[in-house]
């Protein structure tokens, strides 16, 4: 049985695959497709180049017969030279040659034997080229043309052709040959393309053992040089962990003051229970309301912290300027309070968070003041500017910065905590604005200038 609590579970997030499958996929999809129309295109590029040369080959061989070829004196064809190549000679060779015509005995070459050529009722005056299977065991190309020889009006097909088992060995042997240079060059491609993953994302990889090293408690950020892709996320990351630290920071110094704050009138109410002191229900009401006033306080700090990290903290400061204006007008109907200044003004703050500190700067100048508030809102360079003056006795310069601590009062005959410019000071600050205290010189008493940052 273990001891002590048990670690939460922790919660992943939900993996959607692999990135580095991802990119592999991907790019080996891409080559294959490149490869294969490349392949293809090439494929027919030489097809065609091979066929183009057996057909010229073929075509030199009529040329040569019909060159040689005459009429002798019974009408019919004769060579004054025979072709010089042996597989004429050879039956069934795969090289043929034969000449007809109409009314004349077909005069084919040895290597035919007892076989002919297919002859067409059509005429070609050009060379004509095509495939054909006149015999059970071969496929010819053969290449033929029609022409009148000299001393004869017949028209003669002379006709020539060669086993198609040799073109197409030629080009099975060059498509293996393409299909093995591809393959290869493809897994080239695709190893190269995994390297390049695995290597491009290896900073992904070192920022991930930077985290859990900043998670184990061995870092206090992520460290190390990095490429510009992966850098601003880095510098991101470590901002969000001094964020986080920051705010940790202040939480436990809260705590801290907090309970110091309440430590104190604690410590009366025990002591005057103790001594059994016959004041002791009006000793407890006073510290009760002193630690109620501590934490209103805190919790105040403690909700503008909380609220500060929204990316959506906008106020509308015209509209809390009047909201807050109403408001302090129903508790001091004798006092008179003018507002002016833009109105279009918005304020990277939440709109709870404005209506409190303003509404604590307006009501403290319609307390302290001699009846007159006037509250001026406007923009100064990236920040809104807020100014509260009263016509009171102002503040002495070497009491304007003591004011703000919490518990100061200058003016006890008036009712109050003493907390008020506190939050208002506390509060801007967790907000990255500043209160201050200054002469008014329209009314001579108190000026407070709030500045808070633009949004």
């Amino acid at each position: 049985m273990t001891s002590g609590t048990d670690p939460a579970p922790r919660t992943y997030v939900r993996v959607t695959g692999s990135l580095s499958r991802r990119m592999i996929l991907v790019a080996a999809l891409w080559i294959m497709l490149l490869l294969a129309g490349g392949g293809f295109a090439l494929d027919r590029v030489l097809v065609s180049a091979v066929t183009r040369n057996t057909d010229d080959g073929l075509e030199y061989l009529l040329n040569s017969l019909i060159v040689s070829a005459e009429i002798d004196s019974t009408g019919e064809v004769t060579f004054n030279r025979q072709l010089s190549d042996q597989r004429f000679l050879e039956p069934y060779s795969g090289l043929y040659w034969q000449v007809s015509g109409p009314g004349h005995e077909t005069w084919p070459s040895r290597s035919l034997w007892d076989r002919k050529l297919p002859v067409d009722g059509k005429r070609y005056t050009d060379v004509h080229v095509y495939d054909a299977r006149p015999f059970p065991d071969q496929k010819l190309r053969i290449v033929e043309r029609d022409l009148t020889l000299p001393g004869s009006p017949t028209v003669w097909r002379f006709q020539v052709a060669e086993s198609r088992d040799v073109l197409d060995g030629l080009i099975a042997a060059l498509r293996k040959t393409l299909v093995r240079s591809f393959a290869l060059l493809g897994l080239g491609l695709i190893v190269m393309a995994t390297l390049q993953t695995w290597y491009g994302l290896l900073p992904l990889r070192a920022v991930r053992d930077a985290i859990a090293r900043l998670r184990a408690g061995q870092s206090a950020r992520v460290e190390g040089a990095m490429p510009a892709e992966v850098a601003p996320l880095v510098e991101e990351l470590n901002a969000l962990v001094e964020h986080n630290d920051k705010q940790a920071e202040e939480a436990r110094r809260h705590a801290g003051n907090l309970a110091h704050a309440l430590k104190t009138p604690l410590t009366v109410i025990m002591n005057a229970s103790a001594a059994g002191q016959d004041d002791l229900a009006d000793t407890v009401i006073r510290e009760a309301r002193t630690m109620r006033r501590q934490v209103d306080h805190h919790l105040a700090r403690a909700r503008a912290v909380g609220r500060r990290g929204s990316a959506h903290s906008r106020a509308d400061v015209w509209a809390s300027v009047e909201a807050v204006e109403r408001a302090v007008a129903r508790l001091y109907p004798n006092v008179r309070i003018d507002v002016d200044g833009q109105k279009d003004l918005i304020a990277r703050i939440e709109r709870q968070d404005l209506d409190e500190i303003l509404g604590n700067l307006v009501e403290n100048a319609a307390k302290y003041g001699g009846g007159s508030v006037f509250v001026t809102a406007r923009a100064d360079a990236g920040f809104v500017e807020l100014l509260v003056e009263d016509d009171g006795r102002g503040i002495p310069e070497a009491d304007r910065l003591r004011i703000f601590d919490r518990g100061v009062r200058l003016d006890s005959g008036k009712p109050g905590t003493g907390l008020g410019l506190a939050i208002v000071r506390d509060v801007a600050e967790i907000y990255e604005g500043t209160a201050s205290l200054e002469e008014s010189e329209d009314l001579g008493g108190l000026l407070v200038r709030l500045r808070l940052p633009s949004a």
